[in-house]
This record gives C-alpha cells, sequence and structure tokens, in this order.
C-alpha cells in the first residue's frame, strides 16, 4: 500500500478555512479531486500557532477562529495533526536557520521557516500557504537548500493559485 500524498496546510490557511473563506475551501476540494488519494496534515508549528492565538491573538474574533480550528482538525474535517517529529527537531530548527539564513525566509519569520522545514522533514508534497514569506520564496533556491539538508521540498502554492489553475 502506498503512502498518500500529503498536503500541508499553513495557519493563515486553516484559520481562512475556519473562517469559511471561499479560496481555501475551493483549493482543498480541488486538491480532493484532482489527487484523490491526498491526505491533510497539520504540521508541529501550526498546531502551536493556533494554540498560542485562542489566547494572544489580537481580536476575539481571530481567537475564536483559532478555536474553531483546533476543534476541527480531526473531524469534521478530517486532517492529521503531526504532534512531534521523534528526532527531528534539531534537523527543523538547523534547516530552519538555514532557510533564514540564506534571505528565503526573514530572520523575524521564525515560525514560517519552521513550517517549511517540518514539511520538509515529513515530505510534504504540497505546502497551501496564503503567506508571502512561504509563497514567494524562490523555488529552486528552496530545492537546493533542502536536498543540501536531506530533506525533500514541497511545492509552495497559493490556495488562490491552486483554484486558479485546476479548477474548472
Amino acid at each position: 500500500m502506498s503512502k498518500p500524498i500529503e498536503v500541508a496546510l499553513d495557519t493563515c490557511v486553516i484559520l481562512d478555512l475556519a473562517d469559511d473563506d471561499e479560496a481555501v475551501i475551493g483549493a482543498l476540494k480541488t486538491i480532493s479531486k484532482k489527487i484523490p488519494d491526498s491526505q491533510i496534515v497539520i504540521l508541529p508549528t501550526v498546531i502551536q500557532e493556533l494554540a498560542a492565538i485562542t489566547k494572544e491573538g489580537d481580536t476575539a474574533a481571530e481567537r475564536a477562529l483559532a478555536v474553531k480550528a483546533l476543534k476541527n482538525i480531526r473531524g469534521p474535517w478530517n486532517f492529521v495533526p503531526v504532534i512531534c517529529f521523534p528526532v527531528g527537531c534539531g534537523i527543523v530548527e538547523e534547516t530552519a536557520r538555514k532557510i533564514r539564513g540564506k534571505g528565503l525566509i526573514p530572520d523575524e519569520e521564525v515560525h514560517d521557516s519552521f513550517i517549511v522545514a517540518e514539511a520538509g522533514l515529513r515530505g510534504v508534497s504540497i505546502l497551501l500557504s496564503s503567506d508571502a514569506h512561504i509563497k514567494d520564496i524562490d523555488y529552486n533556491d528552496l530545492k537546493f537548500l533542502m536536498d543540501s539538508c536531506d530533506l525533500s521540498c514541497p511545492l509552495l502554492v497559493s490556495p488562490r493559485k491552486v483554484v486558479a489553475l485546476f479548477s474548472e
């Protein structure tokens, strides 16, 4: 039995899903239709960010969306939360540092660099993000860096681009 193709969601995407964003809903439907054996995973840093937002979000609405997202991950959305990587924490930290060190993600966007590194360690095929710090990374530069770390390199794409390119 082959491993399903994994698609990871960035924090902003899962918050948008909790807010019933049409682009995110459309992207997930498109992915499900075009890649029927796909599985949506929620990476550890995304779970940590959502948990932090439930308490420290800028607005009550943002805090409520984070609570909704955390409650819906397993059901009704049927996503797979990735709680930790048994021996990968050091690998993630080092890779994230290299991503920021090469200027692929700004130094202050530590969590974004962790999300990309976690996706690579997990072997995720697609990382869905509407955050410019992630979706606009030069793929060739990231691929070179991830290869040098012996990690896979996910395709970085926004929900709107998925809908625009693949919806009928």
